[in-house]
């Protein structure tokens, strides 16, 4: 390619192997095919919606949206492991993250990238939001304390729904309940 030539920078967004969009206020004003394809919506579709419709349930959408707040506050970026929906109402494991444009204001213009986990941690289990939330922190390797610290519950609450987790999965310690989770079989 000559220096002179530009680069499209609208067809790379666009052609992006990963799942991409920039949301405004927690709208989708851009994605790219990717991103579409993943959560099997036509692309034009998603263009203009809450990202709510890519979350399991309002309360999802709405505990996540404050969590990542402070994150973003102090290091302008967010990255996490959670189970999403698609259009066919499927759940599964995607990696979400993001950077915001306006530190002071997160949820005002944020780019973000969508991997779909699915192949690699399959949703085995039929999980109410709390504990695909605190499925999530577990993956991340974190403790009850931590867990009940980041999302606002007690540590015995949250050992709480580990112990209905650990029954869900079959789980006879907490380290086979993660390795269930991430889909690992024994």
């Amino acid at each position: 390619m000559s220096e002179a030539q530009e680069i499209d920078y609208e067809t790379i967004f666009l052609n992006a192997p990963v799942g991409m969009c920039v949301s405004r206020h927690r709208v989708i004003h851009a994605c790219n095919n990717a991103l579409a394809r993943m959560f099997g919506f036509e692309r034009e579709a998603l263009l203009g919606q809450s990202l709510l419709v890519l979350y399991p349930t309002l309360a999802e959408f709405e505990r996540i949206g404050a969590r990542i707040v402070p994150i973003m506050n102090e290091k302008a970026a967010y990255s996490d492991k959670r189970i999403m929906k698609r259009a066919d109402q499927e759940l599964f494991w995607c990696h979400v993250t993001g950077c915001t444009l306006t530190p002071v204001d997160p949820h005002s213009e944020g780019i973000w990238t969508f991997e779909d986990l699915s192949e690699k941690l399959p949703v085995t289990a039929d999980l109410t939001p709390r504990e695909r939330e605190i499925s999530a922190l577990l993956v991340e390797g974190k403790t009850s304390k931590l867990i009940a610290r980041q999302i606002g519950l007690s540590p015995r609450t949250v050992e709480m729904h580990r112990a209905k987790l650990m029954r869900k999965f079959a789980a006879a310690t907490s380290s086979e309940l993660v390795h269930r989770l991430m889909g690992v079989t024994y």
